[in-house]
Formats: C-alpha cells, structure tokens, sequence
C-alpha cells in the first residue's frame, strides 16, 4: 500500500497501526489541507542522487533542479584570492 493512498484515504488508517505517529501526523495535515500529497514520477525523483550511483548525464538533470552548486567552485574563488 502507498504512502501516497494511506495519506489521501482516511479510512485505510485502520490497516497502518504498525506506521509510526509522525506518518499519522502527515495524514491528518493532508485532511486539514495543511499539506497537499502529490505523485512524483520516476523521472522526477530528486532523491535518486543520494541513494544511488547514477550516469552523468541524470546527476546533472537532478543537480539542475536542486540548485546545487559544486564546493570545488567556491574552494577555488578561494584559493585564488
């Protein structure tokens, strides 16, 4: 079962009790509106960069999206000054 439905159906709550309070947490923020739970698709799965070896290409896709900027830049402003 998807963290996905449990968070949008209420009524599955009674088949999670093994789930910890704070994913209790987050469904109650979605009835309330406070959140909103969206799909990611798989080619959209930022956190793939930290959890696995990915090609160039995809860890410059992701790094894209995050606004990440390499240290070694920074280390190098530095080193020149």
């Amino acid at each position: 079962m998807s963290s996905f439905k449990i968070a949008k159906n209420p009524i599955l709550h009674a088949h999670t009790k093994h789930v910890e309070v704070h994913h209790h947490y987050v469904c109650e923020q979605v009835e309330l509106n406070h959140i909103d739970v969206a799909h990611v698709s798989l080619n959209n799965q930022l956190v793939d960069m930290f959890t696995k070896p990915l090609g160039k290409v995809k860890f410059e896709q992701i790094k894209s999206k995050l606004r990440v900027n390499l240290i070694e830049h920074s280390f190098q402003r530095l080193k020149k000054q």
